[in-house]
Formats: structure tokens, C-alpha cells, sequence
């Protein structure tokens, strides 16, 4: 049977160009046996460890602890063996474009006006993501103040079971070769190392296509100390009082509503982990107590620690790109290539058929209001601009998309409850480029990507009427976000940057390190308590994408942890 190859535009729908395809034939992998729905949960139990969130690095870590203690691991969500287009390439933005209830994307978007998604899987955002495998750089391990040689042990244990070589192939090599010509040097060849220049790094599809998530290592946990309980969401962390709180328990709801209770076994190195991600967990320190206390006071939740920088620091590397439409067949491809410049801005680069008739299928009042904030772009096009940039709209077209990734960012913003439900998203603020230094490193990061379509590597697969003025035009009348547009945005790069950026889905910070826990990821001033997550960044987001540090953070702290016992 011959498949036909979509592509769309990830967010909501998917907002800017990523991989929408019919998903192939897919048989879900056999779920492991101590994996049951939360319905099955006894209404009481007791663990040495509880681990709240089986993402990225929550996965990591309960197989670990399960090595030499009892664990009970909590996720809100489903297996990702359920879901076909979860399993292959295919099926990439097809699960992002998924926004219902039961997806396991779930759709927020942020008060800047950014669409976004968060993680409601096992196996968090390696199951969603576009699986690029990057490690950090050494002087973000320096400043973390980890181990090296525990660092190292612990991606290769993640790589051994997760990662694999990328087959290159047309496009990816061209982009690759088109920035070595934009002087984005040396040429690395094929690396997992963060290193200035070019180079070619690991993915989480094999070469069948087919995804491994953080869920497969879970093959390493002892099934007999090991519970995993799905579709669990936790909503309160349980603390005895005292003149310093020490959690003891969690309740957490079942897919039905019914209320279970877990508790620590007694022992001093028992305790309750939260891997809930950079929204989930300050949002369950605070459903729990822990957080700003005019906040809490405000929502009506007893104070249990008056910590002010619980949810502050929230952090989303800003992303902009350009789809350049292709006279040449392209392979369908995530990204494999990655420019890595000096100056802090991170190239890479998709491939495949794109569809724009994707937007008319955004929820009504999602569309009205991107299409309010396109009227001012589109009144200021030229008329030939504008009937190609409709005919793109209206068509399926081959095509590239060469995108660049602010590095940091040095830009925060802060965290808040909006219901006491943890099913809910919290409202969340970036503040994208409200630093100037975000906005300088954005400016330089497009003016290498238009480098690279004007390289002799990338400008072969142009049309004769392709430019980038052209590409520009099209950008700002998608509706990528739900930001103002102005009648500079695609006339000066700082105004395209501001108005059509996007997210990478590398958000970060709301526990960080020294403020809302220690450098053991403990939560300062209470006891037996510890965050150990993309929540925890606070002076960046590791490598080029973070997957590969958040899965050996689970490793490398389930390894101290277990060493400390």
C-alpha cells in the first residue's frame, strides 16, 4: 500500500512546517508487566521511593532506584505503545496535532502568545519530540557541578538502549554542507559532543523509522521492586508538620476520579521525587504547599513553605525559520544536522512535503484570532508577493525548513496556578526577547540561515522565483503564533524574530538549582523531598536539545541516590 507523505506546520495543528504523515501500519510493543492503569492501584500503598512523572528523566531514574530499593513510578498519562503515531517518524506532528482530551500532547499557550505543548505520555517529551540526541557541553557540566566520569557512564547507559546513527541523506547533507560554506566551522563529522561548528548528532528513530523513548528504559528496572501506574494524576505531595516538613505521601486520582494514597516506607532515605517537568513540577510544589505564599493564600492552598522562587525563571528558547519550497524530491527528515556557532544560536533543519491547508482546520476561535494578528502583514504585501505566498497556501509543496535556536535564553519569566486541578496547565510567561541579548543572538542566528539557502548546497533546490524576501512573507502570514504582527516584520530581522517565533519545546527553570533546591536537587526546607528535571536548568538549556542530558540526569541522580543508601 503507497502512503501518502503530509507535512504540516507543528502547533496546534501543527504551527510551523514539521512532518505530518499517515501513519503506516504500527503494532504497539507489549506493554512490561509491573505497568497497570491507575484504576488498578490499591487504595493504599507503601514504596521507599515514589517518582512523580515518568518523562524524560523520571523514566531514567525509577529503573535506576528499582536496581536496589522498592518504586513506585506516577504518570498521568497512557503508554506510548498505544498510540501508532507515537512509534514512527511518520507520526511526528500528526500526535502535536492532536490537541483532545486524551492526547498525549497537550496543548498551553503561553501569556506571550506562543502555542506550545506540554508532555501526557510515559516517557514525557522523547516521546513527542523530534528526536535529535545531543549531549551538553562540557562547561554546562562543569557549571552543574556534576561528575564527569557519572556524567559519561550515564549517557552512554541512556545511548546503549535509546540511541542511533541517522542515515543522511539529501537535504540534511546539503544543510550540513550549506553551513560549513556560511563558515559555521570546523566540519565535526558525526558526534553526541557539543562542539563549536558543524556536525551530524544521534536520534532516538532507528533505521526503520521507529521511535525509542525514555519508556524503553525502563527495560532496565527490577520488575519485582518496580510499579508503574498509568493514566495517575498526582495532586497533592502529603508533608507531616513540623519544625521542618518532611513529605511523607502523595494522593493521586485515577482516569475515573477515585482518590489513591501512596506512601514512603519509614527510613531516612525514603523519599518523594518529582519529575513532573519544567511546568508540572512547581506546579505540584505549589498544589502542595510549597510556593509563593501570597499566591498560595490567594488559591486558597495551605502554606506549608513560603518559597517565593517556585515557579520563577521560566525559560523557552525562542525558535524562528524559513521554509524554502523545492523544485527536488526531499527525503522526509527530522533533524540530524546542527550548526553550533560561537555566538549562541543553534541551526538545524526538517524536510518533506509541506501542507498549508492545515490551517483552516484550527479551532474557530484559535483562527480568528492568528488570522486578526496576520491583517496588518498581509495589507502591506505586494500583489505579486501575495498571490505566491496564496498559491503556497493553497497547494502542497516540497519543501525545506532551515530554522535557528536562541541559546540560553537570557530571557525568564515566571509560573502561576490558574485552577487547583494538576490536570490543568498553569499560566505560564517567557518573556521572549526581553533581554536584547536574545534578540542580538536571533538576529545572527537568521542571517546564517539565510547564508546557508544562499549556499551553492542549499540554493540548488530553490525555484527560479524562490528569495528569502519571499520566504519572509510567507512566514509572517502563517499564523505561527498569536502575537501582534507589524508592518516591519519581515523588513528588519529583530521585528520577523519578535513576531514569529516559536517554541522548540526546550522550555525550562521553576526549581532552580540554589533557589527552590540544592545541588543534591533537594527542596530547600523540607526533608525528603527532591525535583529532579528540566525545572531545575537555570542558566541554560543543555546542548542543542535537551533530551539527552534530562535522560542522564534520571541516571546520573539515581546512581548518587542509590550510592547514598
Amino acid at each position: 500500500m503507497a502512503f501518502v507523505h503530509r507535512w504540516a506546520l507543528f502547533n496546534c495543528a501543527a504551527i510551523f512546517g514539521i512532518i505530518l504523515l499517515l501513519p503506516s501500519v504500527c503494532y504497539p510493543q507489549k506493554a512490561p508487566t509491573f505497568a497497570k492503569d491507575a484504576t488498578a492501584a490499591p487504595q493504599v500503598a507503601y514504596y521507599d521511593y515514589i517518582v512523580i512523572g515518568g518523562g524524560t528523566s523520571g523514566c531514567a531514574l525509577a529503573a535506576t532506584l528499582s536496581q536496589g530499593s522498592k518504586v513506585l513510578l506516577l504518570e498521568r498519562g497512557g503508554f506510548p505503545y498505544a498510540y501508532p503515531t507515537i512509534s514512527n517518524i511518520r507520526g511526528f506532528a500528526l500526535t502535536l496535532a492532536d490537541v483532545s482530551h486524551s492526547s498525549p500532547s497537550q496543548l498551553f499557550i503561553s501569556t506571550d502568545g506562543v502555542i506550545n505543548h506540554r508532555p501526557r505520555v510515559l516517557g514525557g517529551g522523547t516521546a513527542l519530540n523530534a528526536g535529535f540526541y545531543s549531549r551538553a557541553s562540557s562547561d554546562f557540566v562543569t557549571r552543574s557541578g556534576w561528575d564527569p566520569k557519572l556524567v559519561e557512564e550515564s549517557y552512554e547507559w541512556v545511548e546503549k538502549k535509546v540511541v542511533f546513527q541517522p542515515d543522511v541523506k539529501q537535504w540534511q547533507s546539503a544543510v550540513r554542507d550549506g553551513l560549513l560554506e556560511a563558515g559555521v566551522l570546523p566540519n565535526n563529522g558525526f558526534t553526541y559532543n557539543h562542539l563549536i561548528g558543524t556536525k551530524i548528532s544521534g536520534t532516538i528513530f532507528d533505521k526503520n523509522g521507529d521511535r525509542h523513548t525514555a519508556a524503553d528504559l525502563l527495560e532496565y528496572a527490577h520488575p519485582s521492586n518496580f510499579s508503574v501506574h498509568l493514566h495517575a494524576t498526582v495532586q497533592r505531595i502529603l508533608f507531616i508538620s513540623g519544625a521542618k516538613p518532611k513529605s511523607n505521601g502523595v494522593v493521586f486520582e485515577d482516569s475515573i476520579g477515585i482518590k489513591h494514597w501512596a506512601y514512603i516506607n519509614k527510613g531516612s532515605n525514603n523519599e518523594i521525587i518529582v519529575s513532573a517537568g519544567a511546568l508540572g513540577s512547581p506546579q505540584l510544589l505549589m498544589l502542595s504547599g510549597i510556593g509563593p505564599s501570597d499566591h498560595l493564600k490567594a488559591n486558597g492552598i495551605e502554606v506549608i513553605l513560603d518559597q517565593s522562587m517556585v515557579g520563577q525563571g521560566m525559560a523557552d528558547n525562542p525558535m524562528n525559520a524559513l521554509i524554502i519550497p523545492s523544485k527536488e524530491p526531499l527525503e522526509i527528515s527530522l533533524p540530524q544536522t546542527v550548526g553550533i556557532t560561537a555566538f549562541g544560536s543553534y541551526v538545524e533543519a526538517f524536510s518533506g512535503m509541506v501542507e498549508f491547508d492545515w490551517v483552516n482546520s484550527l479551532p474557530p476561535e484559535l483562527l480568528n484570532q492568528t488570522k486578526q494578528v496576520n491583517k496588518m502583514t498581509r495589507r502591506r504585501q505586494s500583489p505579486e508577493v501575495k498571490a505566491a505566498v496564496d498559491s503556497y497556501l493553497a497547494s502542497s509543496v516540497q519543501a525545506g525548513i532551515i530554522l535557528e535556536k536562541v541559546m540560553g535564553p537570557a530571557s525568564s519569566g515566571h509560573l502561576e496556578l490558574k485552577t487547583l486541578d494538576a490536570k490543568d496547565n498553569p499560566q505560564v510567561t517567557f518573556n521572549y526577547f526581553k533581554d536584547p541579548e536574545d534578540l542580538q543572538k536571533c538576529v545572527k542566528g537568521m542571517e546564517t540561515v539565510i547564508q546557508v539557502i544562499k549556499s551553492k548546497a542549499v540554493s540548488k533546490f530553490e525555484y527560479p522565483t524562490g528569495s528569502v524576501g519571499l520566504y519572509m512573507d510567507t512566514m509572517a502570514a502563517l499564523p505561527l503564533n498569536l502575537r501582534r504582527k507589524h508592518l516591519t516584520t519581515t523588513s528588519s530581522l529583530e521585528q520577523f524574530c519578535k513576531d514569529t517565533v516559536m517554541t522548540i519545546w526546550h522550555y525550562h527553570g521553576g526549581c532552580h538549582v540554589n533557589k527552590v533546591v540544592d545541588h543534591d536537587y533537594k527542596v530547600l526546607g523540607v526533608d525528603a523531598l527532591r525535583v529532579i528535571d528540566g525545572s531545575t536548568f537555570s542558566f541554560d538549556s543543555p546542548g542543542t536539545n535537551p533530551q539527552a542530558t534530562v535522560m542522564m540526569l534520571g541516571r546520573y541522580m539515581g546512581q548518587r541516590i542509590l550510592q547514598e543508601r
